[in-house]
């Protein structure tokens, strides 16, 4: 995609790059400790610098005696044969006794190892019991380019940094909040803790969706743009229409969106879990107090998004909208699905309806398949406390939601405005730069 088809205003994806690197170099500089059982042979070592660099941040490894490699297996309560993986855990280790100090964690490891995966989660187990330093996990099977590793790598630095921004619990004065998503464009007006005006519009380019979404919240809140104290921008375009609109606040998706999230589900105390089906990714975030700890991104397939809901709607001949009351009617244990890649569980699906399967069955197993694969590579990785907040564009799909109860046997809470998650969390946050 080109800066022309980005912007609209043919501005070079460079400039972006660039701005956004100059955003980073303002904020202070953090430790993150790069807990690794060998992405520096996978080759995504480099990947992983630059996206650290491009947020102003440090990766550092911590430091070890040989002795605690023969010892650390007996305090995890956990042998492992793999060295890498008693460096990993002797590391952590370092980090909790204090004799490394850093301001977050990231574990990397492979996707697929069953002994990595066990180390994984007690490794994230014990940094969450014993501080409260952010962790985020990323599979380094996935091949990721810098680019994609950011929008990690910036709500890593953003909890260790703006805390304080972060458990803001109300919004005040008027402000305004931009989700510049990858399918679509929300925007928000709030004033004084309540939402007066929104706006929902295709994203085709950038900054003339968000213009064009902004417009329509204005238009509701009955509000000229001038008398906007403060705005909030998210999500993939938040860099371009942060410059376009000269935001207060340009923000990744992870803080911004578990921020809204709590706040519409009025639970901003305690511990929570949201889950955010999104277009083209998901998110599932372990949440205390408002601000996220443990986090995954989806990566390895598109299977588990908003896409593949689209594309079983188009060969259903019918709207995304009722794609989930159709859902609803289905029984998906009739249907054998494929739901780990996107492209065989289109290949499952038309083989159903081929076979005479009902449109209600193939929408119900759609809705299944998406849950299934976030269970499974996600809710894994993180740390399931209720209330289990489901948001995103896809949480209006009623099948969804249905779909996550029935496997994970809990109540699931869709807020009101779920699919706003991210623009309401924006503008909540830019308020915070609003002076009294």
């Amino acid at each position: 995609m080109t800066g022309e088809q980005l912007s609209g205003k043919g501005l070079p994806v460079y400039d972006v790059q660039k701005r956004r690197t100059e955003r980073a170099s303002e904020e202070r500089s953090v430790k993150i400790a790069l807990l690794s059982c060998g992405s520096e042979y996978s080759g995504v070592q480099a990947e992983l610098e630059s996206a650290a660099k491009d947020v102003n941040a440090e990766l550092v490894y911590p430091e070890i005696s040989v002795y605690e490699l023969d010892n650390v297996g007996r305090d995890f309560g956990l042998e492992v044969a793999s060295p890498d993986l008693k460096l990993v855990m002797a590391r952590t280790k370092s980090i909790i006794e204090g004799v490394t100090k850093v301001d977050g964690v990231l574990i990397t490891t492979c996707f697929r190892c069953a002994e990595a995966a066990i180390v994984r989660n007690e490794v994230r187990r014990y940094i969450h019991h014993h501080s409260d330093l952010p962790v985020i996990s990323y599979s380094f099977t996935e091949r990721t380019k810098a680019a994609t590793l950011l929008t990690r790598m910036e709500a890593l630095t953003t909890v260790a940094r703006r805390k304080n921004l972060l458990a803001r619990e109300s919004q005040s004065g008027l402000t305004a909040g931009i989700d510049s998503g990858s399918t679509t464009t929300k925007a928000v007006v709030m004033r004084d803790n309540k939402i007066i005006g929104q706006g929902w519009v295709p994203t085709v380019k950038v900054i003339d969706s968000a213009e064009k979404a902004l417009q329509k919240a204005l238009d509701e809140a009955d509000v000229d743009r001038e008398h906007i104290q403060a705005i909030g921008t998210t999500g993939y375009g938040r860099f371009l229409i942060g410059d376009h609109f000269n935001a207060q606040l340009v923000q990744e998706e992870i803080t911004v969106n578990s921020k809204g999230a709590v706040y519409l589900a009025d639970r901003q105390k305690g511990p929570a879990t949201v889950i955010d089906i999104g277009g083209m990714d998901n998110k599932a975030i372990a949440v205390e107090d408002a601000i996220p700890g443990m986090f995954t991104m989806g990566g390895i397939c598109a299977g588990a998004s908003g896409r593949f809901l689209e594309m079983t709607a188009k060969r259903l001949g019918v709207d995304i909208t009722d794609l989930g009351s159709l859902a609803v009617k289905g029984m998906q244990e009739n249907i054998q699905m494929n739901s780990y890649c996107i492209v065989f569980g289109i290949q499952s699906l038309v083989n159903s309806l081929a076979k005479g399967a009902s449109p209600e069955d193939v929408a119900a197993a759609a809705c299944y398949s998406v849950v299934e694969q976030i269970f499974e590579q996600q809710l894994q990785e993180i740390e399931v406390n209720e209330p289990l907040i489901l948001v995103g564009g896809s949480s209006l799909i009623e099948g969804i939601p249905r779909a996550l109860g029935d496997l994970l046997k809990i109540d699931v809470l869709v807020p009101p405005n779920s699919h706003l998650i991210g623009a309401v969390g924006a503008a909540l946050l830019a308020s915070g730069f609003v002076e009294d």
